[in-house]
């Protein structure tokens, strides 16, 4: 079972508040796994429990309950919740210790319905727990990570991501991260840093392949007074901005016709 000593450990020693939070939890989880389908149970003589005929062990708690429910499950836990970074750990780690394997899917899953709710600083809350967790550490999580940050207006704390996590690989991190953080950048008037990310880029002989990652930068480059910098760049990817509309445009221009 997944569910480790270490987590064990981690909900003894939370606070009474915290504990009953848990408990709380918990049973809440019993309560709407065992809601979702009947389960005949006998009792054994020997006092050992059996469903359907057949011994079960704790681990098959929450087997019989789909995918979407558990992840609506855990939206409606966290958006219930105070804003505080205590209660959302205590709340994940009572929900993934039923878990046999991690579920980073349903995680994942939760993540993208806590976007279209724009629950921001709970977003940063949940991605934060699963890296302590050694867990989702991919480049796409710390995507998300710095999105959370940028719109919950933590515009240092998505630098402090990007600079450690990310710009270390700067010749291998996928163009559309690099963009990501150049509107980050842009966006909150950080200019500087918007010249510099790109410089670093065309150090490692990449290619910008939007023209809008043009315009920002030679946008950067003219409010910092770098005119020849700005007129380079646009001489260097003039053919960016000559390029045809995409095939989708294309496409929906001649249905029209």
């Amino acid at each position: 079972m997944w569910r480790s000593a270490m987590i064990t450990k981690l909900v003894r020693q939370i606070s009474p508040l915290g504990t009953i939070r848990v408990q709380a939890v918990r049973h809440s989880h019993r309560a709407f796994v065992q809601d979702q389908k009947p389960i005949q149970r006998n009792v054994d003589p020997t006092g050992e429990n059996h469903y359907l005929g057949e011994p079960v062990s704790k681990r098959h708690i929450g087997e019989n309950v789909s995918r979407r429910d558990k992840v609506n499950f855990l939206v409606k836990i966290l958006t219930d919740l105070d804003d505080s970074k205590e209660s959302v750990y205590n709340a994940l780690d009572a929900w993934v210790a039923w878990e046999q394997d991690f579920p980073i899917g349903p995680l994942k899953h939760a993540l993208i319905g806590l976007e279209k709710e724009h629950q921001w600083h709970r977003i940063i809350h949940v991605i934060k727990w699963m890296l302590s967790k050694g867990q989702g550490t991919t480049l796409g999580t710390y995507g998300q990570l710095i999105r959370a940050l940028d719109m919950d207006h933590r515009i240092e704390e998505a630098h402090e991501v990007w600079v450690k996590k990310l710009s270390v690989d700067l010749h291998s991190v996928p163009w559309q991260l690099c963009h990501q953080m150049i509107s980050v950048y842009y966006r909150n008037k950080m200019f500087e840093r918007v010249v510099k990310l790109f410089k670093g880029l065309e150090a490692y002989d990449r290619k910008p392949r939007d023209k809008k990652i043009v315009k920002k930068v030679g946008d950067a480059y003219e409010i910092l007074g770098m005119i020849e910098e700005k007129e380079r760049l646009l001489e260097k990817y003039k053919s960016l901005s000559n390029e045809p509309s995409s095939p989708k445009k294309s496409t929906r221009t001649s249905k029209k016709r």
